[in-house]
């Protein structure tokens, strides 16, 4: 654009003397003049709907108007209506998160109040049919795995055993007859009993093996996770 600039001062002539040909207004003067309005008018916009080109700014400390939230049209936006959009996005009650940026998001976005939130925990989405979830910022859960009630069913194996029966002196067995000084007498002939006597000595060998189950410990019930800084709009 270019500004009008004038190339005759017309009023100097009325303090020259008569007589004096600069007193005279010349046509060339005219017509210059003339010329630079119209070459001035020629690079402006108009003032109702102007289309600009270039690189458009708007005069410094000049006040435009800031359009209503949610206007989709190809009217200029200024930096208020910029941030009220912004605004929008995270109305209070929003959660900010940054993957690297520890910034209260009040100093990275430039508007509203916000708390540090949700340390150590995951969220989990409303759920009105589980009393777990069914209000809004319910806690719970714990990081370190805690043994849950059931039962083990135990198995005992017999190695096995061997042991020793003593029968004394005078003892009588069914169909062996009775026993004498020299031993068993009775119809089990080629057939030697030796008369003993001592106590009966039996020794079993038992395992038992008790199945476990489960896991616990410290940090036992994580998810995998990844870290965040998260924030909370308050104001």
């Amino acid at each position: 654009m270019s500004d009008y600039t004038k190339s005759t001062n017309f009023a100097t002539k009325d303090n020259l003397s008569s007589g004096n040909a600069l007193k005279i207004v010349k046509g060339t003067e005219i017509d210059t003049e003339f010329n630079n309005i119209a070459t001035a008018v020629a690079t402006k916009a108009d003032l109702a709907s102007p289309t600009f080109t270039g690189s458009p700014a708007l005069p410094t400390g000049t006040t435009a108007v800031t359009q209503s939230a949610g206007n989709n049209t190809t009217l200029l936006a200024t930096t208020a209506f910029v941030q009220a959009a912004i605004a929008l996005l995270y109305p209070v009650g929003s959660v900010y998160t940054n993957a690297s940026v520890s910034t209260n998001p009040g100093t990275l976005l430039g508007f509203g109040t916000w708390t540090a939130f949700g340390a150590g925990r995951v969220p989990v989405g409303f759920d009105s049919s589980n009393s777990l979830f069914d209000s809004a910022e319910e806690t719970g859960g714990s990081a370190d795995a805690i043994t849950v009630s059931h039962t083990h069913t135990a198995t005992s194996t017999d190695s096995g055993h061997s042991h020793t029966l003593a029968i004394s002196a005078g003892s009588t067995i069914t169909g062996l007859g009775s026993s004498g000084s020299s031993g068993w007498q009775g119809a089990n002939t080629g057939v030697t009993y030796v008369n003993t006597s001592g106590t009966n000595t039996s020794t079993a060998t038992i395992t038992t093996t008790v199945a476990s189950s489960g896991s616990s410990g410290t940090n036992a019930n994580y998810q995998p996770y990844i870290t965040v800084y998260m924030w909370k709009r308050t104001a």
